[in-house]
């Protein structure tokens, strides 16, 4: 599962944030994970959008929410967290599970092609949990929020609970 948090919501949009975090949709166990916070000027270097808009609604949001765009320690510059989140994927076999694939999956592969680099998985491995939660919406919206809305880590951990639950439901009704 993947989850970015960006300055805009164009598909050139800068990155604050990005995380994947390993697990299996059968069983709902979870693996390992990455987690990058990354320098936003970085991204305006790399020609990557802000939107005063996305800004203005990160101001809105909840102070523990807010911290992933306002803290600027512990962050990196964009192409050495897209090549360490590359390191993170094995191409050939690895799903790509995002919420959805023409949002977080559609930023990081314009991402990756700013800073010139390959993707980390193949476009055919690209899952949507929104075509997954459209079979069983009461699903998502009973499960429960647990951590910080709006950190990346959080919010995969999530989106696995609910798809790991519609999933076995799919399959076993």
């Amino acid at each position: 599962m993947i989850d970015i948090e960006t300055l805009a919501t164009s598909n050139d949009a800068a990155l604050v944030s990005i995380a994947a975090v390993r697990f299996d949709l059968e069983t709902g166990k979870v693996g390992d994970s990455v987690y990058f916070k990354i320098d936003k000027q970085s991204c305006i270097d790399y020609g990557l959008r802000v939107d005063a808009d996305t800004v203005d609604w990160w101001m809105k949001q909840g102070k523990e929410a807010q911290e992933q765009f306002l803290k600027t320690e512990d962050r990196v510059e964009l192409h050495q967290a897209l090549q360490d989140f590359f390191v993170f994927f094995e191409f050939e076999t690895d799903f790509v599970w995002a919420n959805g694939i023409n949002f977080d999956c559609e930023i990081l592969r314009n991402a990756y092609k700013a800073i010139d680099f390959p993707l980390p998985w193949n476009h055919f491995n690209e899952r949507d949990v929104r075509t997954l939660v459209h079979f069983a919406p009461d699903i998502k919206k009973e499960e429960p929020f647990v951590g910080t809305k709006h950190h990346p880590i959080s919010d995969c951990m999530h989106q696995i609970k609910y798809c790991c639950k519609i999933y076995k439901k799919l399959k076993f009704d």
